[in-house]
């Protein structure tokens, strides 16, 4: 079957049953071919540096499920960080594990065929939060003394397939497939080196690749969902390389035709212009062609749409007359204990009084949380000289991680207690459109896989935000087993969500009511923790965990 526009602009063929590459990974819905014939003139030399058109109004996005109005960007930036107000739905079910991948677009072309500048545009219109874009110039291989030298005198090829690190490459984008974090090097086009920093990348709904060779690899290709070749006209291609080496790598002209003429003509000619057999789109004019940017982004769309899934409805139905789980620990009912109880959950009670003796509760949850570490023995010296026998945490360290705002309640309870502790923060926020929780914002440690980690929110009811915290903390490779949930107040759904999806997890809290009502409130409840801490009227889109909120 073929359709052909009007203005001939774009022709489109499915794929004739056999011709499929055996290392195609594309969905059955999306094996269509897409030829995007030039148009006349609009990509000539003469026009190479013209300003950048503007989107057209036929990639208007989609209109996403979410809170937010349309008028308000996806994201709020400040010096040092970036909130998402349209945050990232569950990638997982209600057990736990990844259900959802992120959906992934392999970008090739020729070097300087404006691969990057179709990845752009490709993001701007989505308009989807959350995504990421990976680029293959982070995966060259660390060279030699002697490869060094040959790349200081324009005689290294760096358009040759050996010149990538593709298993480094696989590794990490397969991870990020799945939803975990990852870390990706930075390479220094200056020093041909990588820089000590890598880039710490998470939570991606789509992951946009691209290179000269992301073709080139049959492993590689098993991770793409879609596949564009961007098909950009030689004497442009050479044109844009130029401007970019001496510009903005420190090239001279004279090293950068020799490098063109010896290694990037005749890499492209064996290595990646074959590779457009295997790609789904073929896209001319690079960042120009709205009609095939339109094409890709409509179907994109609709693969997010099918992989939507539902977490709180389904935890709410679930696990219902079952006993607690043995993870679960409740702080001794004890007369202190159940007197602070009585100040707290009571409606009348000040704010100050209420912020004292949570405070009060806070501290000793984190006592009785701590006796559950695990210790080994240990002999010291006292003054008088001799020996006693104690105990030394038996791990690397502790850091606590809060979900804000309610758990932040809590950092200074923590604090008190653990000396010079780290501290991160998850921003975790229902959608009222969806009924789901959405990730906004995440700041963790570094290197968290040894650490013991203690996640506190305020109250815990139907478990979807504590049950998202700890998939992400999974998802920062800390073991199940270290991850200690903390919360002053708890509905038995919660517990057994968190239980049932993660049953390696430590569930601490100094109390456990029975019911939640249709709203998700925990009965008899404590309220709004968050509103009556910080002294705010009304529950908040923003500061608010859904169990911050008691619900």
């Amino acid at each position: 079957m073929a359709m052909t526009t009007s203005q001939n602009d774009v022709q489109v063929q499915k794929k004739q049953e056999g011709e499929e590459d055996d290392q195609s990974m594309s969905r059955s819905d999306s094996l269509i071919c897409l030829s995007l014939i030039r148009g006349s003139g609009e990509d000539s030399l003469d026009g190479l540096m013209r300003p950048r058109c503007p989107l057209t109004p036929s990639l208007s996005p989609r209109k996403r499920t979410t809170s937010q109005s349309k008028t308000e960007p996806p994201l709020l930036r400040t010096n040092k960080r970036t909130i998402y107000t349209a945050g990232r739905p569950p990638w997982y079910n209600v057990t736990g594990t990844t259900f959802k991948e992120a959906f992934v677009i392999g970008l090739c072309g020729g070097s300087a065929s404006g691969k990057t500048t179709v990845a752009n545009k490709i993001i701007e219109a989505l308009d989807v939060p959350w995504v990421v874009l990976l680029s293959m110039d982070s995966f060259y291989k660390v060279l030699s003394k002697e490869e060094q030298e040959l790349a200081a005198r324009n005689e290294y090829n760096f358009d040759h397939p050996d010149a990538f690190d593709f298993e480094l490459l696989v590794t990490v984008l397969r991870k990020l497939k799945k939803g975990k974090s990852i870390k990706v090097p930075v390479y220094d086009f200056t020093t041909h080196n990588r820089r000590k920093e890598w880039k710490t990348v998470y939570g991606a709904n789509v992951v946009i690749f691209e290179g000269i060779l992301a073709f080139a690899n049959k492993e590689l290709l098993k991770l793409l969902d879609m596949k564009v070749f961007v098909d950009t006209d030689s004497d442009i291609r050479l044109v844009r390389r130029l401007k970019r080496d001496i510009t903005e790598r420190g090239r001279d002209i004279t090293g950068v035709i020799k490098q063109y003429n010896k290694f990037v003509k005749p890499a492209f000619e064996q290595y990646i212009e074959p590779t457009v057999q295997v790609a789904d789109i073929v896209v001319p004019r690079g960042g120009e062609n709205f009609v095939a940017l339109d094409l890709i982004v409509q179907h994109v769309h609709s693969q997010l749409e099918k992989r939507e899934i539902t977490v709180r409805s389904a935890l709410a139905s679930a696990h219902q007359g079952q006993p607690l789980p043995k993870t679960l620990s409740v702080m001794e009912s004890t007369p202190q204990v159940r007197g602070l109880h009585t100040i707290i959950r009571n409606k009348e009670t000040s704010r100050d009084e209420f912020i004292f003796y949570s405070k009060r509760l806070m501290r000793l949850l984190i006592e009785h949380a701590l006796s559950f570490l695990p210790l080994k023995p240990v002999s010291v010296e006292t003054p008088q000289g001799t020996l006693y026998e104690g105990k030394r945490l038996s791990g690397k360290r502790i850091t606590g991680v809060s979900i804000l705002r309610a758990g932040e309640t809590m950092e200074q309870a923590l604090m008190a207690v653990c000396k010079d502790i780290r501290l991160g923060k998850i921003l975790i926020q229902t959608n009222h459109d969806t009924g789901e929780p959405e990730l906004h914002y995440l700041r963790l440690p570094k290197d968290l896989s040894e650490d013991y980690v203690i996640l506190m929110d305020s109250t815990v009811s139907t478990g979807a935000a504590a049950l998202m915290a700890v998939r992400v903390l999974l998802d920062h490779d800390v073991q199940e087993h270290k991850i200690f949930l903390l919360s002053l107040l708890m509905a038995e759904m919660g517990v057994h969500s968190v239980a049932y999806a993660f049953p390696k997890v430590r569930i601490i809290t100094t109390a456990v009511d029975k019911n939640v009502n249709d709203e998700f409130h925990i009965i008899p409840g404590i309220g709004n923790f968050g509103d009556r801490y910080f002294g705010t009227d009304a529950p908040s889109d923003w500061y608010e965990s859904d169990d911050g909120m008691d619900y």
